[in-house]
């Protein structure tokens, strides 16, 4: 039988010109029927009133059991998919508690603002509607709440939404003044939590257990509930990231319509060649757009997740316009009703366009990941992601958007000229038939321990005790010798200077000290970056995007802090090149598996960015410029495998071509990392050599790009065997003879991809997964 989804796709691919097809798999979910349970005895009858007239005459099961669970004082973590209505499973026992203990109070962390706003809408709506909730006056907790409302806030308020840059510098920082909050915290609500990873997330929580540690020296004992999308081990990745033993709730009753996948690999681009002649595909925003329109002219529906702002502003454009030149009037007035949807836009205007995408008056809309997460958006028909969106989870976020109403929907997933992608849509297996990735935390990096440490005791003295619950003790050690803490019989305590060092603690990761920029024609502020990132992407001649405006910088003065640009709007984007060195400090982990050897080692990376590329967005390369840039150290974790000389003379490589195949290796496996392990491929770096000083062989090493480390490159380590069988279908599968974007290529390559052997690195691969198979568990 077909599909309403099956339809859609069959109509896409009658609109294309004869040739190879290219969707390289399809599959079929089938729907799924929803699941009740009753209202719990102790719901608050007044709230559950206002819930039934709201057409939710029993919840879902899945809801009931998250609502238990917390209500119960069982930290719980809801793992279940788009729309699933997770807030009930916090709302119900959290509102209930409020309504019947006049003290208790709840805190709700956000990763963006816009969700935190979504959710803070909907529990002032049932506040109000509901009797005798009035006092708990929710309020939104963030940058941009005024200045003068703030005392009233932390005086008044008992449900506030934060996220946790202010719950780290404005909370906790200033604990004395939310005394009343702390001692009253029933319910810490983390909504959305599988975005918390990496170093990001390791700092998050570290954040999370210095707000447990405070609220319960003062007498609470809060519960945490968390709110995520599906994913593996949801409750073991809850409970790192809390601090404390979550349970799960991952049985997903809500129901959901049937939906056809379809991966597409958009053609190779005739006549056009990328860096050393390459092929190239046609963007997959570009790809997107046709299929867009095409869609849209059915009368379907259609979101498209498109990954940085200025591409959901020209896909919308790009779409728009193709409906107009192929359909005449109609596509005229229909080209009306497609918008783009992205970070920066007035709340009042992503009201109005999430409103006109639910209720059909718009037909098309092209998004960021901003409508990935939380917002209600029901019955769209098709869902259309321009390249892997960097996560299992997050693809199933968007795919989740369509068939909300029971009927069938369409989600096509676009590959980009990038390894993955390309894996992705020629393995299905490794998107559709595997769980998601688990989320990658770890809060015991030493480097963070440091910072979040001077915080802690700053904001309450350590027991020696609790120091060991931390793994911090040798951190602490470290720190007292450097004068940063001091050191008791009964603990730790900040030092005699150091009482409010929470600004010096940057929880996004990125380190070094901050860079201004300013738009130098109006002198405006559009935002800061960390010095050491400001080298590689607002360098003078950079194209920086900043909510969907472009400019191109002209200056940056790193002494002052300052990179100064212009409004332009150019027909090409730039990426950095960089070349870089690194030392081996010390192996931690490493398995021999004959000829090959594997480790997790400390490193030092020295960096510098000796120029950029400018490319048009269709792919060709306009020119590289260079540059004179200082460069930068950074001491960091890798994973790190070595090769005998024996072993690639057996693979059939004389020593001349061991630098190309050890290069094309690594840049593919940069690629894939993302396939095991929660990261960007923007996230890593990697190095290889045919001699390394510090091992002697040839040598791959793939690290993360943050200091300290962010868990990445341990993930690989774990996961080397899976990860690199990966990394070799990817490049045998790819259809260019001598190498491109899609398997070995890389776009921030400091030697311009060369040296690199696309065969070399299919035999070189070939040896160390024959090698690793036999002695490591992948």
């Amino acid at each position: 039988m077909t599909t309403y989804g099956r339809e859609l796709l069959g109509h896409l691919l009658e609109q294309l010109p004869a040739g190879p097809s290219p969707v390289t798999h399809t599959a079929e979910l089938p729907a799924r029927e929803a699941r009740y349970a009753d209202w719990p005895t102790w719901a608050h009858p007044g709230l559950v009133d206002e819930l039934r007239g709201r057409g939710v005459a029993r919840p879902w099961a899945h809801q009931v059991a998250t609502a238990e669970h917390a209500h119960a004082g069982r930290n719980v973590v809801v793992a279940t998919g788009t729309a699933s209505g997770k807030s009930l499973g916090y709302q119900l026992p959290a509102l209930s508690t409020l309504a019947a203990d006049r003290g208790a109070c709840v805190l709700y962390l956000s990763p963006t603002k816009a969700l935190g706003q979504d959710q803070l809408s909907s529990v002032v709506s049932l506040v109000d509607s509901v009797p005798g909730l009035a006092h708990v006056a929710p309020a939104s907790y963030d940058g941009d709440t005024p200045t003068d409302a703030r005392p009233w806030i932390r005086e008044n308020s008992r449900w506030i939404v934060t996220n946790p840059d202010m719950l780290h510098l404005s909370v906790l920082g200033r604990s004395r003044q939310w005394t009343r909050i702390l001692r009253g915290l029933r319910y810490v609500v983390v909504d959305e939590c599988h975005s918390y990873r990496g170093v990001f997330g390791s700092n998050v929580a570290l954040i999370l257990r210095r707000l447990d540690r405070l609220a319960r020296a003062l007498g609470a004992e809060p519960t945490f509930v968390l709110a995520s999308a599906t994913t593996s081990d949801a409750g073991m990745a809850a409970s790192t990231l809390v601090g404390r033993q979550c349970v799960e709730v991952t049985d997903d009753a809500s129901p959901q319509g049937g939906r056809t996948v379809a991966l597409w690999e958009p053609p190779l681009m005739e006549g056009l060649s990328g860096e050393n002649g390459a092929p190239v595909r046609r963007p997959a925003p570009v790809e997107a757009s046709t299929l867009m329109a095409g869609l849209v002219a059915e009368g379907a529906r259609t979101l498209t997740f498109v990954r940085s702002r200025a591409g959901a502003e020209s896909t919308a454009l790009r779409a728009r316009e193709r409906l107009i030149s192929d359909h005449g009037e109609r596509g005229r007035e229909l080209a009306g009703r497609i918008a783009a949807y992205r970070a920066g836009y007035l709340a009042e205007d992503r009201r109005r366009l999430e409103r006109g995408l639910a209720e059909g008056d718009l037909v098309g809309v092209a998004s960021t990941s901003a409508l990935e997460l939380g917002v209600d958006i029901s019955g769209l028909d098709a869902v259309v992601s321009a390249g892997f969106p960097g996560t299992i989870a997050s693809f199933w976020q968007q795919a989740g958007r369509a068939g909300r109403r029971g009927q069938g929907a369409l989600v096509v997933l676009v590959a980009r000229d990038d390894p993955l992608d390309t894996y992705l849509v020629h393995h299905p297996e490794a998107l559709l038939g595997k769980p998601v990735e688990a989320t990658v935390t770890d809060p015991r990096n030493p480097v963070l321990l440091a910072g979040q440490l001077r915080c802690a005791v700053s904001e309450r003295p350590m027991s020696h005790e609790e120091a060991r619950a931390w793994g911090a003790t040798e951190v602490l050690e470290e720190m007292a010798a450097r004068g940063l803490v001091r050191r008791r019989p009964v603990g730790w305590y900040p030092a005699a200077d150091d009482h409010t060092p929470h600004t010096e603690v940057d929880i996004r990761g990125t380190g070094g000290a901050e860079v201004v920029i300013v738009d130098a024609v109006d002198g405006r502020m559009l935002g800061t970056i960390d010095s050491v990132r400001a080298r590689s992407q607002v360098h003078p001649g950079a194209l920086y995007l900043h909510q969907g405006e472009s400019f191109v910088v002209d200056e940056l003065d790193l002494d002052d802090g300052l990179a100064l640009c212009r409004p332009e709007e150019p027909e090409w984007t730039t990426s950095a090149r960089e070349q870089v060195s690194i030392d081996l400090i010390e192996t931690l982990e490493s398995v021999s598996a004959g000829p090959v050897t594997l480790s997790l080692a400390d490193v030092e990376v020295t960096a510098r960015v000796t120029g950029y590329q400018r490319r048009l967005r269709g792919g060709e390369i306009l020119d590289v410029t260079p540059l004179d840039l200082p460069e930068t150290i950074l001491a960091t974790r890798a994973v790190v495998y070595t090769l005998t000389p024996q072993l690639l003379r057996v693979a059939g490589l004389e020593e001349a071509d061991w630098p190309g195949a050890l290069h094309a290796a690594e840049h593919a496996a940069i690629g894939l990392l993302p396939l095991v392990a929660t990261c960007d491929r923007w996230d890593i770096g990697g190095v290889s050599t045919a001699l390394h000083p510090d091992t002697g062989l040839p040598t791959v090493f793939v690290y993360d790009g943050y200091a300290g480390g962010a868990g990445f490159a341990e993930r690989g380590y774990r996961r080397a065997t899976s990860w690199l069988r990966a990394t070799l279908d990817a490049i045998r599968s790819c259809e260019c003879e001598t190498g491109c974007p899609s398997c070995i290529q890389s776009p921030k390559c400091g030697n311009g991809n060369d040296p690199l052997s696309k065969p070399g690195a299919i035999a070189l691969l070939t040896e160390v997964v024959g090698q690793l198979s036999e002695a490591v568990d992948s």
